[in-house]
C-alpha cells in the first residue's frame, strides 16, 4: 500500500510556525468578545466643562446640543466652572484621572479622551469620532463617575509586567502591534522565501559553514537594506501627499486590487495576473545563484557576487512583495506617525520580517541540509497574506481610526486568519465532498495520463 509523502522540513516549518500564530490571533480574537462589563446601558456621556462667558464655550454647547438631538443615546453633562467652586474641584479631580493640566476652557470628555478648547471642523470632528467609537462598544460611561473603575479593569487585562523590559500597556500600543503582525505575515513571502531556500539549497553542496554564513548573512542584510529604502519611500511620498483626503483610499484600494490577486493565486497559482516571481525572470536569478558559486574561491569575489544577487532579486521582488509595506505605510501617515517613530517601527517590521528567513538560514548552518518551497506551500501563504491584506485595506478604505486601538486591531487580524480559515474549510472539505473542486491544485494532473512518444517513423 502507498504511504502518502512525508511534507518538506520547510512545510513543518510554516506549520510550526504559522499556523500557531494564527489560532492565537483567534483565541485573542474569542476573548476580546468577553469584555468585562461596565454598566453603559447604550449611553454615551459628554461632559463639558465651561466658563460663563467663553465664546468658544458658546460656540461648542448648541454643537453638542445638536448633536444629542440627532442621537438620543448622547447624553450631555454640563459643569459651569469659572463661578461654581464645587464644578471647579470636579474639574481638578478629572485633570488627574485625565492627566492634563486644567488651563482653560472649554475641557470635554468622552469615554478616555479629552480636548481642551474647540474649533469647528478639527476638535470637533474629533469628538464625532470619539462618539462614534463609544457607539460601535456599546456606549462609554460618565468620565467622572466611571474613569477610575474603567481604568483600572482596562490596566488589569492590559499591562504587563515583562523582564528586562519591564511594564508595558498593550491599550497604548496598537501600532506596534499591528506593525508585529503585518511584519510577521509579510515574512512568509512565497518570493523570498524561495530565493533565500533556493539559494541555500546551492550553497550547502560546498559543505562550508563559512560560505552558508558569509552568503546568508549578506544575502539578508542587502535585501533588509533594499526593503527598507523602498518603505521608507513609499512613507516619505505618503506624508508629503497625505493631507489630500483620498490619496489614502486610492492607496487602499491599490493594496484591496493585490490582495485579490494573492487569494486569486491559492486558487489558480501563476494563472493570469500573478504576484510572483515571473518564469522569465527566473533564469537570470539563476545565473547569479551560479556566479555567487563560481566567486566562492575567492572572498572578495563571492563578496560582490552576492552584493549583486542581492539587490537584483530584491528589486525583482518587488512585484509581489509591495503590498504589505505600502498598506502598512499607509496606515502610518493616516496615524500623522512622527519620523522618529517611524524609524522605530520601521526596525521593529524588519526584524520581525526576517524571523522566519533568519529561522531558515541557521536551519540549514545547523544541519547542513535545505529544502525547497514548493508550489502548495506558496498556495498557503497567499492566501493568508492576501485575506489579511484585503481586510487591513477595507479598514483603510472605510475607518482608519480602528487601527488606533489594540482591541479592534486584533479584531481585524483575528478576522482575517479566521476567514483564510474558514476558505480552506470551504475549498479542501466541504466542496469536494459534494464533488466540486475549484482551481487548478485540486485538479487532476494530466501529466499522469500522457503517455510516451512513439519512435516509430510515420508511413511513407
Amino acid at each position: 500500500m502507498n504511504t502518502p509523502p512525508s511534507p518538506s522540513p520547510l512545510l513543518r516549518h510554516l506549520r510550526t510556525r504559522l499556523l500557531p500564530a494564527a489560532l492565537l490571533l483567534a483565541v485573542l480574537f474569542a476573548s476580546l468578545l468577553v469584555k468585562p462589563a461596565l454598566a453603559q446601558d447604550g449611553k454615551i456621556v459628554v461632559v463639558l466643562f465651561w466658563g460663563d462667558g467663553c465664546p468658544h464655550c458658546a460656540e461648542e454647547k448648541p454643537w453638542l446640543a445638536e448633536l444629542a438631538q440627532k442621537n438620543p443615546l448622547i447624553e450631555i453633562k454640563e459643569y459651569e466652572v469659572w463661578y461654581n467652586e464645587d464644578n471647579q474641584k470636579l474639574l481638578e479631580e478629572a485633570a488627574k484621572k485625565y492627566d492634563f493640566e486644567p488651563s482653560g476652557v472649554p475641557v470635554t470628555l468622552i469615554g478616555d479622551q479629552h480636548w481642551i478648547g474647540f474649533r469647528k471642523g478639527d476638535v470637533s470632528g474629533q469628538m464625532e469620532e470619539a462618539i462614534q467609537a463609544c457607539a460601535l462598544k456599546g456606549g462609554c460611561p460618565d468620565p467622572l463617575t466611571a474613569a477610575s473603575t474603567q481604568t483600572d479593569i482596562i490596566a488589569s487585562n492590559t499591562v504587563l509586567d515583562l523582564p528586562v523590559i519591564g511594564k508595558v500597556d498593550l491599550s497604548q500600543q496598537s501600532l506596534l502591534v499591528s506593525t508585529v503582525l503585518i511584519g510577521f505575515v509579510d515574512g512568509f513571502n512565497p518570493c523570498s522565501l524561495w530565493v533565500l531556500s533556493m539559494l541555500m539549497a546551492l550553497v550547502v553542496h560546498t559543505g562550508s559553514r563559512r560560505k552558508i554564513l558569509t552568503i546568508g548573512i549578506l544575502f539578508l542584510t542587502i535585501t533588509a537594506g533594499v526593503y527598507a529604502l523602498f518603505i521608507a519611500g513609499v512613507f516619505t511620498v505618503l506624508s508629503y501627499i497625505s493631507f489630500i483626503g483620498w490619496i489614502q483610499a486610492v492607496v487602499a484600494l491599490v493594496c484591496a486590487v493585490f490582495a485579490f490577486i494573492n487569494i486569486k493565486d491559492y486558487f489558480w497559482y501563476k494563472e493570469g495576473v500573478s504576484l510572483t516571481i515571473a518564469d522569465k525572470e527566473k533564469p537570470g536569478i539563476y545565473q547569479r545563484m551560479r556566479n555567487v558559486l563560481n566567486a566562492s574561491n575567492s572572498f572578495w569575489g563571492l563578496i560582490g557576487a552576492t552584493i549583486v544577487l542581492s539587490a537584483g532579486t530584491s528589486l525583482v521582488e518587488f512585484s509581489c512583495t509591495a503590498g504589505f509595506p505600502v498598506l502598512w505605510a499607509n496606515l502610518l501617515t493616516a496615524q500623522k506617525v512622527d519620523g522618529l517613530t517611524f524609524a522605530g517601527l520601521l526596525l521593529v517590521y524588519l526584524i520581525i520580517y526576517q524571523i522566519d528567513e533568519l529561522a531558515i538560514f541557521f536551519g540549514v548552518v545547523f544541519t547542513m541540509r535545505a529544502s525547497r518551497l514548493e508550489e502548495k506551500e506558496g498556495r498557503l501563504l497567499k492566501l493568508f497574506g492576501g485575506m489579511l491584506m484585503l481586510a487591513l485595506a477595507l479598514v483603510m478604505i472605510f475607518s482608519p481610526k480602528t487601527m488606533n486601538n489594540l482591541g479592534s486591531s486584533l479584531l481585524v487580524f483575528g478576522a482575517a486568519f479566521l476567514g483564510a480559515g474558514l476558505v480552506l474549510l470551504v475549498h479542501r472539505k466541504i466542496l469536494p465532498a459534494f464533488g466540486i473542486r475549484i482551481g487548478s491544485e485540486l485538479k487532476p494532473s494530466r501529466r499522469k495520463h500522457k503517455t510516451a512518444p512513439s519512435t516509430k517513423k510515420p508511413a511513407s
